[in-house]
């Protein structure tokens, strides 16, 4: 039950955290910042509400927030590590294909990445 009730606290919090991390993106460059600062100023934005509130709520145990500074550091190294191949795999469809199709592409992009990070999180960051 645990494992259903955090997936599903993840996927809201996820969906809300894609919702502003693509604005920033979308703004940021239509405004003439280049992709890669863009991708890393929106990916900034939905970091941090994402922490707090799968800290606070989706993976908290017994009231107990799942905050401070152990998990904060290994939050950062995965999510530098994400952040990476995010901005990698935004940045090829820009220059590949166009600027608007790299915004289209960017909920599929971190989509997938936070399939996979779901388990990391639980497993090695907010354990």
């Amino acid at each position: 039950m645990t494992l259903f009730r955090q997936g599903s606290q993840y996927l809201a919090v996820g969906l809300l955290q894609l919702l502003l991390d693509w604005a920033v993106l979308v703004t940021s460059t239509a405004a003439g910042l280049p992709i890669a600062p863009g991708n890393l100023l929106g990916r900034i934005c939905g970091a941090s509400l994402g922490f707090w509130l799968n800290g606070r709520y989706t993976f908290a145990q017994d009231g107990e927030q799942r905050h401070g500074w152990k998990r904060l550091l290994r939050f950062v190294a995965w999510w530098l590590a994400m952040t990476l191949l995010s901005t990698w795999l935004i940045t090829w469809i820009a220059h590949s294909v166009g600027l608007h199709y790299a915004w289209l592409a960017k909920p599929l992009v971190e989509g997938m990445l936070a399939v996979m990070s779901f388990f990391l999180l639980r497993h090695l960051v907010f354990r």
